[in-house]
C-alpha cells in the first residue's frame, strides 16, 4: 500500500492479512529513490516466513535532489567537499565528520519520529515491537532516532552506516544497554569508511548494546550473505 504518514510518502507491506505482530521501518540512503529498499521485503519474508505477519514501512526521504537520475531523494543534504576528503582518506576530515551533526539532520529526525508515531497508532503496536533500520544515510538517521526514542525499540539495523555526533550518541546509548543491533559494512566501502563503522560498533558495545557486526569484503552495498544474517537477526527479534 502506498500512503502518506506525517507528510512522508511511504510504502507499507505486510505479506499476511490481519493485525501485525510487529513493525519494521527501513530508511533508504542518499540519492536513492523512495522505494529503494522495498525489494528487501519479499527476500526477507522468504528467508524468514514468520516476517509475513510483520508490517514493513519504507518511507521516502523528504528532499528531492535536482539533477539526480529519476526519483533521487535525501534525508538531508551532504557536503560533497567533505565526502571527497573522506574518500581521499583525510584523517582530519574523518575525525571531524564523526563529531558533527549535519545541517538538516534535525528536521529529518523530527519527520521520522512523527512517522513512527503515526505508524504505531495505525498498527496499534508498542515501541517494544518496533524495529528501526536503514542503509547508508538512512542507517545514520535510524541510529540517531533509535537512541532518542522515549522507549527502547525492539532492535536496530545499521546497513553501511557510520558514526555521527559521537558525544551525543555515546551519552544517549547508555540508556539503550542491551538493545540488539545488527550492523554490516564493506571493508572496501568507497563512500563511508570502514574504520568509522568500527568506531560506531565500539561506541555501541561500550554503552552495553548487543551488536551483531557483519563485516564483508565489498563496497557500499547489501550482499546476499548480509541479507541472510539480517533475516536471522529479525527471526530472533520477532
Amino acid at each position: 500500500m502506498h500512503t502518506t504518514l506525517a507528510g512522508l510518502e511511504v510504502e507499507v507491506l505486510q505479506a499476511n492479512g490481519g493485525p501485525p505482530t510487529g513493525a519494521v521501518v527501513l530508511c533508504h540512503g542518499f540519492g536513492a529513490p523512495g522505494d529503494d529498499l522495498v525489494g528487501l521485503h519479499g527476500e526477507l519474508v522468504e528467508l524468514c516466513p514468520k516476517l509475513a505477519s510483520v508490517r514493513f514501512f519504507f518511507p521516502a526521504a523528504p528532499l528531492e535532489l535536482e539533477g539526480g537520475f529519476g526519483d533521487s531523494r535525501a534525508w538531508w543534504m551532504i557536503d560533497f567537499a567533505t565526502i571527497g576528503r573522506l574518500q581521499a582518506g583525510d584523517p582530519e576530515a574523518l575525525r571531524d565528520f564523526r563529531k558533527l551533526e549535519p545541517p538538516g539532520m534535525g528536521l529529518a529526525r523530527k519527520k521520522l519520529l512523527a512517522l513512527i508515531d503515526e505508524a504505531q497508532r495505525g498498527s496499534k503496536l508498542p515501541t517494544s515491537r518496533l524495529l528501526l533500520g536503514g542503509f547508508s544515510q538512512g542507517a545514520m538517521l535510524a541510529t540517531d532516532v533509535a537512541l532518542r526514542l522515549e522507549e527502547a525499540p525492539l532492535g536496530l539495523c545499521v546497513l553501511s552506516g557510520t558514526l555521527l555526533i559521537e558525544d551525543v550518541w555515546a551519552q544517549k546509548a547508555k540508556a539503550r544497554a542491551g538493545l540488539p543491533v545488527f550492523q554490516s559494512h564493506g571493508r572496501q566501502d568507497p563512500v563511508l569508511a570502514y574504520q568509522a563503522a568500527v568506531w560506531l560498533e565500539e561506541l555501541l558495545v561500550k554503552a552495553g548494546l548487543s551488536v551483531d557486526f557483519a563485516p564483508f569484503d565489498g563496497g557500499h552495498t547489501i550482499p546476499s550473505d548480509v541479507l541472510r544474517r539480517l533475516a536471522a537477526f529479525l527471526d530472533k527479534r520477532f
